[in-house]
């Protein structure tokens, strides 16, 4: 993975530098969409709160498709050490100037190597699965799942759909050495239930390191 920012990973199938492709606004306008929300004092910290409760106080958690750190900058100020990766760079840089503090690191997700660094947690939130190649979406949930510590947990979270059923995020789950310790309807912890629109799913490793 190249972590150097303004470096930008070509993927062939990725949704997201499809669409910063066909819109090279497109970046900007989710940037400024988010301050301006945060600007308006709307609560932009649910998934912050998830993790916060899962883990100590001074955890290292990894922001997996960080975008402008909005989830890895809160879990920051919340005294945890924070890492975020995204393949775009201007969500990078917006991130390292909305938020400083956490390292933030340009790069591809199914390419994650950040030698012996483990984590207490991962997050993956804001349907930054939809958007994978589909044809790497498993090999990420291996990355991440290599990248957790001795009892670590990776949460992902995302809506219906995407093109991304949950019967094939299970089957990417299962056939990518994870196991489900939770599935919840919601970032506020609603019990997830066949007719559920969104997934929040806590994973661990299934050969019992995590």
């Amino acid at each position: 993975m190249d972590g150097g920012p303004g470096t930008v990973v070509r993927v062939n199938g990725n949704r997201w530098l499809r669409t910063i492709e066909e819109n090279p606004g497109h970046s900007a306008w989710y940037i400024e969409r988010f301050r301006t929300m945060a600007a308006e004092g709307k609560d932009l910290h649910g998934e912050a709160r998830l993790i916060d409760a899962m883990v100590e106080r001074g955890a290292r958690v990894l922001d997996a498709g960080c975008g402008p750190g909005r989830v890895g900058g809160r879990l920051a100020e919340l005294g945890h050490q924070v890492v975020g990766v995204d393949i775009d760079p201007a969500l990078i840089e917006a991130a390292e100037h909305d938020h400083p503090g956490p390292r933030w690191l340009v790069g591809d997700l199914a390419e994650l190597d950040l030698g012996d660094e483990r984590f207490d947690a991962i997050v993956c939130a804001g349907n930054v699965v939809t958007f994978l190649d589909p044809a790497t979406r498993r090999a990420v949930l291996e990355r991440l799942g290599a990248h957790l510590a001795e009892g670590g947990r990776l949460v992902v979270g995302f809506g219906a759909g995407r093109d991304y059923s949950f019967d094939d995020f299970e089957a990417d789950v299962s056939g990518s050495g994870l196991v489900h310790e939770l599935r919840l309807a919601s970032w506020d912890l609603r019990p997830f239930t066949p007719a559920s629109e969104f997934l929040v799913a806590v994973l661990g490793r299934s050969d019992g390191s995590a």
